[in-house]
This record gives structure tokens, C-alpha cells and sequence, in this order.
């Protein structure tokens, strides 16, 4: 069922955002500055191409603990992406969400397009897991 609806979820505007994605992450890593914003777009990129059956869970969650990038520096370099290129791709996942949204059918992708517009804003720390590595990471973070 997954990949049925990931094939369709490209014509609904996955496509386009994976494109956008990776252009992202082609302006990050320009300058040697950029290449930890570059490797969360390539994450982010591969996961908007595909994104049901994965989901987006913080670092800390997966491994319970802290580490560069979900610490101080990690909230600093959320900052920065957010206001150079986080807003113009959560404006787009946004864009996408209200044209799928327009028919019963596009409800799931809107969907995924909203969840993928919060991603936009605060990638850095951010790690894309199977729905079920997700699942008991977030039992196992209950349980402690």
C-alpha cells in the first residue's frame, strides 16, 4: 500500500518538492558552511520523494540523548535555515497542502504536505526512520 501511495504522492506534488529539496541542498553545500544544512536537505529531499511507510523523528528520540545537532548548536543552525531557506520550502509544502487538499482524494497528501512544511522549518537534528523504528522509539522513550 505504501509504495501504491508514494507513486501517486509524486504526482501530487512530491515530485516537485524533492526537486526543491535538492536544489536546497545544492545552495547549502556552496560554500563548506552549509554542508550540515546540505546533508539534512538530502535527508529531507529522499524522504519528501517517498515519504509513506518513514516518518521524521527527532535524534534525541531514536538514540536518548543529545548530540550536535539536536543541542545548543543544532538550535542555532535551525535558526539560520529557517531564515534563509526553510521558509521558502515550507511556503511551498504549504502551496502543495491547499491544491491537494481541494478533493476528498488529495486529503493524505495535504496531509503529508503539512507535516513536511513543519520539517522545513527546523530540519537539523531531524532523522528519517521506518514507521515501526519510529513506533518503538517513542515506546522506549515512554517506558524511561
Amino acid at each position: 500500500m505504501s509504495l501504491l501511495l508514494n507513486i501517486i504522492w509524486l504526482i501530487f506534488g512530491g515530485l516537485i518538492m524533492g526537486l526543491a529539496w535538492f536544489l536546497a541542498a545544492l545552495l547549502a553545500a556552496i560554500s563548506i558552511v552549509g554542508l550540515p544544512w546540505a546533508a539534512s536537505c538530502l535527508r529531507i529531499g529522499m524522504f519528501t520523494l517517498m515519504p509513506f511507510g518513514h516518518e521524521a523523528v527527532d535524534r534525541r528520540l531514536l538514540t536518548g540523548r543529545e548530540d550536535i545537532g539536536t543541542g545548543p548548536l543544532g538550535t542555532i543552525a535551525n535558526v539560520l535555515w529557517l531564515v534563509t531557506l526553510g521558509i521558502p520550502l515550507a511556503l511551498g509544502h504549504l502551496a502543495a497542502a491547499v491544491a491537494c487538499a481541494v478533493t476528498i482524494i488529495g486529503l493524505p497528501f495535504a496531509w503529508q504536505h503539512l507535516k513536511l512544511a513543519g520539517i522545513s522549518l527546523w530540519p537539523v537534528g531531524t532523522e528519517v526512520v521506518d514507521i515501526g523504528v519510529a513506533d518503538a522509539a517513542r515506546r522506549r522513550a515512554a517506558f524511561f
